[in-house]
């Protein structure tokens, strides 16, 4: 049971790293982590009863080695980064460990947290996955970057972080255990002790009279899994190729024949670490099944949705490309139709995209700027007096003329131009911008993207001058005959008897809109700002403390007020405007505007529109406009300002009839010549298009990208349903086996308060004399006087 829950690991570590996603699921695996020349090479070769790892001085590991010990009949090793070669010699493993760290982390002796996978087959292993973690270290060395030890610290930690990784602190036994880096780090992820595995090394370089017996019997600093003492090779075996399995029996001989070990000998040495760890690792396994069969899980359906497209997917199909090529363009045609015309699978939440977006440069902004470029109303005056004298000439005239009204008219059809071709721009940036979204789609296939966009973009861009020389056709046709026997127009008498002001008793009090909007200049503080919820009528803006509507904080007429724009400052995200009123008066209390903001243009803009709708207009007056009309404004006797107001109500009645005319026809215009044309354009002529534009084979060239995404999902996504499949057969059948129990300390505790000061002595006495040995210290030794 055992050795096959470990080659299941050891296959999903390989099919993880292979993919670069070893992280994403968190396999079961023991880090051995400990200072440098702790002897940790020594433990994994003896493991491995070979040796195959670089020796040297200073920092020798620099990548994570992912050592994944297989029992075989066979001796050989491979390694991930170049499988199917087989090593037989173990010195080639040596030297493919050194070119491939280099490869990676260079020659100045830096790290990097890429592994290395190794995989070892042999009778002489049990199975198990290790992973040689760089030794910590605290000064750099040579070309090491100042920050070194902060560098290996985070790359061990993201190893032993992990819930699922087993932690085998290696700490020499001639140091203090108390000073044991790799219990320490062990202690900060692993409080518990749940994880933690201790391995003495260096037993037989200790001084003479001194023992690891306490360590090793659990009872110095105590660990729930407990120490086990191995007895490596010294550097002169190593130089002298001492062969490791005459090591292993010169280790068993040292537990055998010393008298503070031959107690323990069975729970010491190389052979039984293996089992202990093989046994460890498989329980560990068990434990960490079920959650580990959910992620697997999760993943599966994750990626399950982009392999099923892949599924199908035979390169040696000689019309695969065909059946591409009419599938994307298909593709492409739905998607365009769906976002022009709304869909309920192709929504965007995030903003205003496709068809909506043309939808409000039609409704919203289009009306906004007819309105926006509308007259000045004293500018507008001035004009019709110049134009009624300048007709009249010499004679004094008695009669308003028609002249006046016509060359009015007109002068002010002609400047619908500039807000009818604007929003063709709109609408043909939003076509464009739609493409490019539906194009997201090809991304496969770089040319097919690349050539679809050109060809459509251009498309739209030959359409686009074709709309616009029907819109200005339509603006010249209503300059041409100005009709003055519409149905709606007013005519002379009505315009003599009607006021300039804006009737609005026919719209009644109806609401325009509803929304939140910020108050900027009202505030709490001076400067501050202040969120209401504001309701808009025909008549009056209102503003209430919450949406219910129940607290009204204020009620502001619309008479007399105007929008100005106001320029966003430096630090403000907010989009700001402001109303006033044209005859100077407060607005709010002694409030001279009214600054109101909000958190994007398009909501801005779309309060503007429903002011308008409202008639609440832009301001267009300026302080040039008021100094220069002084001026400007000779006298005018009583009979021209009645021509001039009537003319002025002509002017006004024709013109709300060529702006609801234009209104209505732009947006016809637009349609039929520009989007349903692009439509017809995409559904019909695209894909032939594409076929002249280049050969199949080049439009159709898959991406790199694309064919290594497609390769590795279908992988992992084999590895995943493999590596369920096992599961799904083992957990069923194998019961979990607890953790040790927490060991029972407390006579350390009392040990610790009678010795504060020395918290790791060991107290032999000779000749009533006390001799106080720190554990692990080489020559560290004081007497002091027997004073018991």
């Amino acid at each position: 049971m055992g050795p096959g829950l470990i080659e299941l690991v050891n296959r999903l570590q390989d099919a993880f790293a292979a993919l670069g996603q070893s992280c994403l699921l968190e396999l079961p695996q023991i880090a051995v982590v400990g200072g440098q020349s702790a002897g940790k090479s020594s433990v994994l070769e003896n493991c491995v009863s070979r040796d195959f790892l670089p020796r040297g001085s200073g920092i020798v590991t620099r990548r994570p080695l992912v050592l994944q010990l297989v029992t075989a009949k066979t001796e050989y090793a491979e390694f991930l980064h170049c499988k199917g070669r087989k090593f037989t010699d173990f010195d080639e493993v040596r030297q493919e460990i050194e070119a491939e760290t280099d490869r990676v982390t260079g020659l100045n002796k830096g790290i990097s947290s890429i592994p290395i996978n190794l995989r070892v087959y042999s009778p002489h292993v049990l199975s198990l996955t290790l992973v040689d973690l760089p030794g910590i270290t605290k000064v750099p060395v040579g070309d090491q970057p100042p920050d070194i030890e902060q560098q290996i610290r985070d790359m061990i930690m993201q190893f032993i972080s992990r819930e699922n990784c087993l932690i085998l602190a290696v700490t020499p036994a001639n140091t203090d255990l108390a000073n044991s880096d790799a219990l320490k780090l062990a202690k900060e992820v692993d409080p518990q002790g749940l994880r933690t595995i201790g391995v003495i090394t260096k037993l037989d370089l200790m001084d003479e009279g001194t023992d690891a017996t306490e360590i090793l019997e659990n009872k110095l600093l105590p660990l729930r899994r407990g120490y086990i003492g191995v007895v490596n090779r010294s550097q002169k075996d190593i130089d002298g190729k001492k062969d490791i399995k005459a090591a292993m029996l010169a280790e068993r001989k040292f537990f055998l024949s010393h008298p503070a070990y031959r107690h323990m000998a069975d729970r010491m040495g190389t052979p039984y670490l293996q089992k202990v760890l093989n046994q460890q690792l498989t329980n560990h396994i068990r434990d960490t099944l079920p959650a580990f069969r959910s992620k697997l899980q999760s993943q599966l359906l994750s990626i399950e949705h982009e392999v099923e497209a892949y599924k199908n997917f035979k390169p040696e199909d000689p019309t695969r490309k065909t059946k591409a090529l009419l599938q994307m363009v298909q593709q492409f045609s739905v998607d365009f139709e769906k976002r022009i015309e709304g869909s309920g699978d192709q929504v965007d939440t995030l903003e205003l995209s496709g068809g909506a977006k043309i939808n409000r440069i039609f409704h919203e902004r289009f009306p906004f700027e007819l309105v926006k470029m509308e007259f000045n109303e004293k500018e507008l005056r001035r004009e019709i007096s110049y134009a009624i004298k300048n007709i009249h000439g010499i004679r004094t005239g008695l009669f308003t003329p028609d002249m006046a009204f016509e060359a009015i008219v007109k002068k002010q059809i002609v400047k619908l131009k500039g807000p009818c071709l604007k929003s063709v721009d709109l609408v043909m940036q939003e076509l464009i911008n739609t493409v490019k979204k539906c194009t997201k789609k090809l991304a496969t296939y770089p040319r097919l993207c690349e050539e679809t966009e050109r060809i459509v973009a251009g498309h739209i861009r030959d359409r686009e001058e074709k709309t616009k020389e029907q819109v200005l056709l339509l603006i010249d046709i209503q300059v041409s005959y100005i009709n003055t026997n519409h149905e709606d127009f007013i005519g002379f008498a009505n315009a003599q008897q009607r006021s300039s002001q804006v009737n609005k008793s026919a719209v009644g009090n109806q609401v325009i809109r509803k929304g939140w909007l910020t108050i900027n200049n009202i505030g709490i503080m001076k400067g501050g700002s202040k969120e209401y919820w504001f309701v808009l009528t025909a008549e009056s803006l209102s503003w209430y403390k919450d949406d219910e509507e129940k607290e009204k904080k204020y009620m502001l007429p619309l008479d007399n007020l105007k929008v100005r724009d106001v320029e966003k400052s430096f630090m403000s995200s907010k989009h700001i405007f402001a109303l006033f009123n044209t005859e100077q008066r407060n607005v709010y209390k002694d409030y001279r505007f009214l600054e109101l903001s909000c958190d994007a243009q398009e909501e801005m803009d779309s309060w503007k529109a429903s002011l308008l709708r409202a008639g609440v207009y832009p301001d267009k007056s300026s302080t040039e406009n008021d100094e220069n009309s002084q001026a400007d404004n000779f006298s005018m006797d009583p009979q021209l300002e009645r021509q001039v107001e009537t003319i002025r109500n002509l002017v006004d009645s024709y013109m709300s009839i060529i702006n609801k005319c234009i209104r209505d026809l732009i947006p016809k215009t637009v349609m039929h010549l520009m989007i349903n044309n692009v439509k017809e354009f995409i559904n019909a002529e695209l894909l032939a298009h594409l076929y002249s534009s280049e050969d199949q084979n080049t439009l159709m060239e898959e991406s790199a990208e694309q064919a290594q995404r497609r390769d590795e999902g279908l992988r992992l996504y084999q590895a995943l349903k493999e590596a369920l499949a096992i599961i799904g057969d083992i957990s069923t059948s194998t019961v979990s086996i607890p953790a040790p129990p927490p060991v029972d300390d407390s006579w350390l505790q009392q040990s610790r308060s009678f010795l504060q000061i020395l918290p790791h002595v060991h107290i032999t006495w000779i000749n009533g004399r006390g001799i106080c040995i720190k554990k692990g210290a080489c020559n560290l030794f004081s007497a002091f006087e027997n004073t018991i």
